[in-house]
């Protein structure tokens, strides 16, 4: 069984001396589980501090966001090289930076080609609107934004990418309303069916899949039993110590429920 996968996603939340604090806090809540990661995405500019402060063995650091280049005259960017031996995955393709920040398909493949450039672990994050939902054009638009970021790819470098499967109708941020199990399922399927068809049975079957959208402490559990889902990403929920390990919790409970089992 592949180890469940927990990102907290901060988001533009917390200065450094509000980090510093919410780490403490949940270093005291969480324990070590050896088969569960717990990545935490914090702010740019905190990422270096608190890359002093965590304990390695409870918590890996995840950058929200990198450039594609990895050098160069690009003012105010910072690029995937920089972050080396600080940070161990990237955030690529929320649905924030696409919406906000206008970003393209064609970013989201650049900045997915460099992360492996440079042995950052991608968090490639797919979804479609409600719009998009509504028009029944979600299976296209989750095709589009697979192939297209992972197009410079091979298949080994497919399997060292994490796929969050994030509806944007269902991010708290835009009001969304809770995915519901059966909701979530057929589009996993349709992540991997999709890789598999590209890259391999083995690239399909290795490839953590995540869930992100609205995820807290109550709904965490429902939507780690989902067949095909190696985790979570949740955002406002991660700001809080105590749902934050909450949802840690039932990502151990569930797999001590399997073991018995």
């Amino acid at each position: 069984m592949k180890r469940i996968l927990i990102v907290g996603n901060w988001k533009m939340n917390l200065d450094t001396h509000e980090a510093s604090i919410l780490i403490k806090k949940l270093n005291d809540n969480i324990q070590i589980h050896r088969d569960i990661e717990v990545v935490v995405a914090p702010s740019m500019l905190t990422i270096q501090p608190l890359s002093r402060e965590i304990d390695r063995r409870k918590f890996v650091l995840a950058a929200q966001n990198a450039y594609f280049k990895d050098q160069g005259a690009y003012t105010g960017e910072v690029s995937f090289n920089m972050l080396r031996g600080l940070v161990d995955y990237c955030i690529v393709g929320h649905s924030e930076r696409r919406i906000y920040l206008h970003e393209t398909f064609e970013d989201v493949r650049d900045k997915v080609t460099a992360a492996i450039r440079n042995n950052i672990y991608p968090i490639l994050c797919i979804g479609e609107t409600h719009q998009e939902k509504v028009e029944g054009e979600s299976k296209r638009v989750i095709h589009d934004q697979l192939t297209t970021a992972l197009s410079n790819l091979t298949a080994a470098d497919v399997e060292k990418v994490v796929v969050v499967y994030e509806p944007v109708w269902a991010i708290s941020t835009f009001s969304g309303t809770p995915a519901k199990p059966s909701d979530i399922k057929p589009m996993v399927d349709l992540i991997r069916y999709n890789i598999k068809e590209l890259y391999g049975e083995k690239a399909s079957e290795n490839v953590r899949v995540l869930y992100g959208g609205s995820v807290d402490d109550q709904n965490a559990r429902a939507y780690l039993e989902i067949d095909g889902v190696d985790g979570l990403l949740p955002g406002s929920a991660s700001l809080n110590y105590v749902k934050f390990s909450k949802i840690v919790d039932s990502a151990y409970s569930l797999i001590h429920q399997k073991r018995k089992e």
